[in-house]
């Protein structure tokens, strides 16, 4: 017997059917990932097996964990069973854990809860074995410390073994990775792969990446509009797909833009000896307040029409140096020019210099208002210029940034909610792009997309490349994107740039220890198609 077994799984929610016939099964200590692009039914089906499901939903087919079917156990039987005999691992970790709550507290809190007889002692003590078991010795990392007090890699080592800790069979990891740089994510999968190794665990693993696909799982689920499309043993399917969304899913995930090539090497952005301090709290009452060096002493120039990688771990100084560069970040050392003018005037952001520079956000939807429509949004720069345009050169102007970008002058008229993920990014690019900038930060632009939206996007940077002469500064953590979107790197750790140069050069042959433990933890998509 399968330890999970799911048979013929619809799922509908007030009516709206979203998931048709889904069939799978996971044996103990296997891994099984189901990929698909967003709206596929990953993270419905998920839910589905936890019977965490909405108002409005309804059933058919049967879920078994063992011998025990989920669809026709009452809430407190599945309560008794989540966290017990199945676990799940959330994607954003600081929304799953409570901020106010310790470490210790909420790992204790799952022991607890299936365990009335034990006492706090004891579920603390448990708590402290078990985040040692994920990473976090009690001398590093005491249960008394708070989620807001650990890096992004560190809260998802807390969530999992919140997870694990009373060792459930199943283990549901949903999207786990996502937001995570190279390095911690490396450690995150070879933590998850290793319980489920050494527990006989099975674990189910939702994913986009397919590049952490390939490389994690035992089998692959390739979902689509709620349906299962195909599926296999990892390297059966890799070398022998059949459906043509299977191939279309991993040729985008391995998609190389032609980016135009540079203009001859003429300055625009220059960053000398940049230095930016931040205080800390006091450790005693008189004593002095410490400082934090974020930035410590960064130079660089970019070109015009050079596009700029800026690679690095979290922490590591590239969202200081990002809101520096923008005028919104105080710096205590250095200058930054563009075009020959300070970014800085005293204390305070050069206006002239600011509306030369524009920038594209990771979630497009947190960064508009939803209540305005879409020819108000993407005109909001217009503020920075001395004299906006107005009337018919206002449409216009409109018209011609929603083209560019793949879209058309009637969706000017909509809502922000009214689109994809990928359109809404178009409209993010549209909008930084509506006052002709000389220079645009691209800040993880893409990171949030599914893989085929994502080819499309860099496709769409490569087209704009050509038709506008673009510079820009693309800051992300997916090496992959970064390598074909860029013509040089910089790679920074611990507010400095430890090593930069041509693309191609970098990555093919790393000087910086650094540099070459972040190329070695990326995940690489095999090639698709190529026999064993």
């Amino acid at each position: 017997m399968s330890l999970l077994q799911i048979t013929n799984l619809n799922l509908s929610i007030h009516g709206f059917d979203i998931l048709h016939d889904v069939t799978l099964s996971i044996e103990a200590g296997e891994i099984v990932a189901v990929t698909g692009e967003s709206g596929s039914g990953k993270s419905m089906t998920a839910l589905a097996t936890m019977q965490l499901l909405p108002k409005g939903a309804s059933t058919t087919g049967h879920i078994l964990l063992g011998d025990k079917d989920m669809t026709d156990m009452s809430e407190a039987g599945l309560c008794k069973m989540r966290g017990n005999e199945m676990g799940m691992v959330f994607q954003e970790p600081m929304t799953a854990l409570n901020p106010v709550q310790t470490i210790g507290a909420q790992v204790a809190e799952t022991i607890r809860i299936h365990d009335a007889a034990i006492s706090r002692a004891a579920a603390e003590e448990q708590a402290a074995k078990t985040l040692s078991r994920v990473g976090l010795p009690q001398d590093r990392f005491p249960l008394s410390r708070y989620p807001h007090e650990l890096s992004g890699g560190q809260r998802q080592r807390v969530v999992i073994a919140m997870a694990i800790a009373l060792r459930p069979r199943l283990l549901i990891a949903d999207e786990p990775t996502t937001a995570l740089d190279v390095t911690t994510q490396a450690q995150i999968l070879d933590l998850l792969k290793s319980l489920a190794r050494e527990d006989g665990m099975g674990l189910l693993m939702i994913t986009h990446d397919l590049a952490v696909v390939a490389d994690l799982a035992d089998r692959i689920i390739v979902m689509r509009k709620g349906k299962i499309v195909e599926q296999g043993a990892t390297h059966t399917l890799l070398h022998n797909m059949q459906h043509p969304y299977s191939k279309m899913l991993f040729a985008a995930a391995g998609h190389q833009v032609a980016l135009p090539k540079a203009p001859p090497p003429a300055p625009l952005l220059e960053v000398k000896n940049l230095v930016r301090d931040y205080r800390l709290s006091r450790k005693t009452l008189f004593g002095p307040a410490g400082t934090f060096r974020a930035i410590d002493d960064v130079s660089f120039a970019l070109q015009r029409g050079e596009r700029l990688g800026l690679v690095g771990e979290s922490g590591c100084g590239k969202s200081t140096l990002t809101r520096a560069l923008l005028g919104l970040e105080q710096t205590q050392g250095g200058s930054i020019t563009l075009a020959g003018e300070p970014v800085f005037t005293g204390n305070a952001p050069n206006l002239s210099v600011r509306r030369k520079m524009q920038v594209v956000f990771q979630d497009p939807f947190g960064s508009f208002n939803p209540r305005h429509r879409v020819d108000r949004l993407i005109t909001e720069p217009f503020h920075l210029l001395p004299k906006p345009p107005t009337g018919k050169d206002r449409s216009r102007a409109i018209d011609e940034a929603l083209t560019a970008v793949g879209l058309t002058a009637k969706d000017a008229t909509k809502y922000i909610h009214q689109f994809s993920g990928g359109q809404r990014q178009r409209i993010a690019i549209a909008r930084a792009l509506i006052i002709r900038p000389e220079l645009i930060l691209f800040d993880e632009a893409v990171s949030a997309l599914d893989v085929s939206v994502r080819a499309q996007i860099l496709d769409l940077l490569a087209d704009l490349c050509g038709a506008y002469d673009l510079t820009y500064l693309f800051i992300s953590h997916d090496l992959s994107v970064v390598r074909t979107v860029t013509d040089r790197v910089l790679v920074m750790k611990s507010g400095k740039i430890v090593e930069q140069g041509v693309t191609q050069d970098v990555f093919e042959n790393p000087q910086h220890t650094y540099t070459q433990t972040l190329i070695a933890a990326a995940p690489v998509l095999p090639d698709i198609g190529a026999t064993a």
